[in-house]
């Protein structure tokens, strides 16, 4: 409905203006209601809760997105989440993989020689 109203108020607004008749009566309702202040009202109200509708959603995304990073913050390992340490310990699969000690690999990361 919405829509189609503003439809018709950008086709109301693009016709030619016709001079009034003699008698100074405009003979269609589309005429009278073109030339009136009614579709001025209505664009003023329709941006007004336009806008307030956009400044809610606004602060409701915000909102999400704050819950959201806290919930990441709480299941993220290591020391900015819970400060638990992940259960899974790579570097010591690896050593057990290639047959080598755990520490040494730790070691040679740290250094940056792998």
């Amino acid at each position: 409905m919405v829509s189609l109203g503003a439809i018709l108020y950008l086709v109301a607004r693009s016709l030619p203006r016709i001079e009034e008749n003699q008698d100074g009566q405009k003979t269609g309702i589309l005429d009278r209601w073109a030339s009136s202040e009614i579709p001025e009202r209505i664009d003023a109200v329709l941006n007004g809760f336009v806008e307030k509708l956009l400044r809610k959603l606004k602060v409701i995304l915000l909102k999400v997105d704050n819950s959201l990073a806290k919930h990441i913050k709480k299941v993220k390992p290591g020391p900015n989440g819970n400060g638990k340490p992940s259960g899974i310990d790579f570097k010591e699969m690896a050593a057990e993989k290639n047959g080598t000690n755990g520490s040494d690999i730790a070691k040679n990361s740290e250094t940056g020689n792998n």
